[in-house]
């Protein structure tokens, strides 16, 4: 009997995801579109931290959001809320996004941008042209309500603006997420202090490849008080020596500006490079 043949499935899925994201990469660069992916256990506070990012920078930078998780869309209408472009993602039981499914929704959110872009311009063109003014409105009045510059549905920047800062809010999970590179410009992870200051030590991979770690609810220190700052970051630099390590409570809002400054330089600086 002939010897069995073994092929190697997990590293040649690893290798097609890395080529598909350093294209992904690439086109990000030409287009001048920093894209984060954001990462941390289920609970962290994510969605509140991203919250809190947008109101710290959509006024000067236009923001984009994709939200994945296994169901549901309960994060995509609370993004939604802060007046941003947002989708939501579900990856159909898996844990992870890849390349490929990241890329999946850069092309939608740009889709839905394009279209609301060209809804927006048929309206302009129907009122230059006298379109009829609907029951019991003015001529005058038709004319104010569109001449207004329009919004897409659900966005804060303009239809069919470019995107500075696209932003995934990966699935909650320490695991998955880590091996699989989304072709983003910056990886970023949460770690909340009821985790405890141990997940750098049982979770090596997360923060080995995270360019920044937000240590959220610092708040609830006085509550947590067996969490220890100094371990914690120790433990950080000893997986990753060149992590930046910001504390911050997305709650009361405190670091939230040290948080906003770093990711504003990184997105200078991409736009520069591209």
């Amino acid at each position: 009997m002939g010897d069995v043949r073994v092929i190697e499935v997990k590293q040649s899925v690893f290798a097609d995801n890395d080529r598909k994201a350093d294209e992904l990469r690439a086109t990000l660069r030409e287009r001048g579109t920093f894209l984060l992916n954001l990462m941390s256990s289920p609970g962290s506070g994510k969605t509140t931290t991203l919250t809190r990012t947008i109101e710290a920078l959509k006024d000067e930078l236009n923001i984009a959001v994709m939200e994945a998780d296994i169901d549901s869309d309960v994060d995509a209408r609370t993004i939604l809320d802060t007046g941003v472009r947002a989708i939501q993602l579900h990856t159909g039981g898996m844990c992870h996004l890849d390349a490929y499914m990241t890329e999946q929704g850069l092309d939608e959110l740009v889709r839905g941008a394009e279209d609301a872009a060209h809804a927006d311009a048929a309206a302009g063109d129907a009122v230059e042209a006298g379109a009829e003014c609907p029951a019991g409105s003015t001529d005058e009045e038709a004319v104010a309500s569109s001449a207004a510059p329009v919004k897409a549905a659900g966005t804060g920047d303009p239809a069919g603006a470019s995107v500075d800062l696209a932003i995934l809010e990966n699935v909650g999970n320490l695991v998955c997420p880590a091996e699989f590179d989304t072709g983003a410009s910056a990886n970023a992870m949460i770690l909340s202090v009821p985790e405890g200051d141990d997940k750098p030590l049982k979770y090596p991979l997360m923060f080995s490849i995270c360019d920044v770690v937000l240590v959220n609810k610092i708040d609830a220190l006085p509550v947590f008080d067996t969490f220890s700052m100094e371990r914690v970051r120790e433990s950080i630099l000893m997986r990753n020596p060149n992590a930046t390590i910001i504390p911050i409570s997305a709650k009361t809002g405190e670091g939230i500006d040290e948080w906003a400054d770093w990711l504003r330089a990184q997105v200078a600086a991409w736009k520069v490079s591209a």
